[in-house]
């Protein structure tokens, strides 16, 4: 039996003189265009993925020890249900961001809390005894902003040439990544368990969140750090799903308003979606998963449904960067984020 393809990965060759007229990749821009996605396969050697990996580790364990300003840390990404039972908010910003980044155990940032919200010996937390997380849980941060500038790995690969030129192909000659003073590049790692402050995220688009800019038409780029797998998590998508025109947020899980300039939907035509997106983790006809290998290049649609699923075993990490791109009026672009994906 002929071996099954996986779906939407491309290899690239980049011993080529011009690795993106390759045959292998002849298909790709149509796939793109027509599914809303794709994976590229080699195009960062073992060596530079080594270099993310360890750049990004030292990111957290700064951001973890509060070495490095606050900017680099955040809550805004996390499960609110996480926040309301560690007690943790905006004021613990840049050292409440919680994970596990082999920090050693009982690191505190200045408030004395540890950035789980666990309690280090000898300090006082406040946090209540029943918030489900083991007193010696260790520490680590779901997320760092702002990573390409704590590690010029990050940043060489959200500028790598192959990709921007990919990008130019596939929304315009005029693309640009998404401004650095709002998150720029950020650094996730998703972990399961109560003491991780992010681990799965429910079905949207990243229009959603900036549905009042004329920024768009966007892509995001996720290189992996990680090789996903229903173990550690994954990406679920619905294929063509970016050809839809997807109602902004006004019914959300989270109950967050909508601003009154907000465009009334985003998409590549004016097709009402078949179904409603759900506001959780449900199952949706068509989905599919979509897997990576460590060092895949994962470019998806701004408007494509998508959502991720929690890892299945506890001694887990699913870590990438990730950033977008867009190919809108840059002038229109300003910090907004509707968080309106379930956690």
């Amino acid at each position: 039996m002929p071996a099954v393809a996986e779906v939407g990965v491309f290899v690239v060759d980049t011993t080529l003189p011009d690795p993106l007229a390759a045959p292998a990749l002849a298909d790709l821009d149509d796939f793109y265009h027509r599914h809303g996605f794709v994976v590229l396969r080699g195009l960062h050697s073992t060596a530079f993925l080594d270099r993310v990996e360890r750049e990004c580790g030292a990111a957290q364990q700064a951001v973890l020890a509060g070495t490095v300003s606050e900017r680099y840390g955040s809550t805004q990404y996390l499960d609110a249900r996480y926040l309301n039972r560690t007690g943790l908010g905006r004021a613990d910003l840049g050292r409440a961001d919680l994970g596990r980044a082999g920090q050693a155990d009982g690191v505190t940032g200045p408030s004395g809390r540890a950035s789980n919200g666990t309690k280090p010996a000898g300090a006082d937390t406040g946090i209540e005894a029943d918030t489900g997380i083991e007193a010696d849980a260790e520490a680590y941060v779901n997320y760092v902003e702002h990573v390409e500038e704590l590690a010029p790995a990050v940043r060489a690969a959200a500028t790598h040439p192959l990709m921007v030129a990919l990008l130019r192909r596939l929304l315009g000659a005029d693309v640009w990544m998404s401004p650095s003073e709002n998150a720029g590049v950020v650094f996730q790692d998703a972990r399961p368990g109560r003491e991780s402050g992010y681990s799965r995220i429910g079905w949207h688009s990243d229009w959603q969140a900036m549905p009042s800019l004329d920024v768009w038409p966007g892509c995001a780029f996720t290189l992996h750090v990680d090789a996903t797998s229903p173990a550690n998590g994954f990406l679920r998508v619905v294929p063509g799903s970016h050809r839809w025109a997807t109602p902004a947020p006004y019914r959300n899980i989270n109950n967050v308003a909508v601003p009154a300039d907000a465009r009334p939907s985003g998409g590549h035509t004016d097709a009402e979606p078949p179904y409603e997106m759900p506001l959780g983790f449900e199952k949706i006809p068509g989905e599919i998963a979509v897997y990576a290998e460590r060092g895949d290049l994962l470019l998806h649609d701004a408007y494509l449904w998508h959502s991720a699923a929690r890892a299945t075993e506890n001694a887990t990490t699913r870590r990438h960067v990730r950033a977008g791109y867009y190919s809108g009026d840059p002038a229109s672009y300003r910090d907004q984020f509707i968080k309106n994906a379930a956690r």
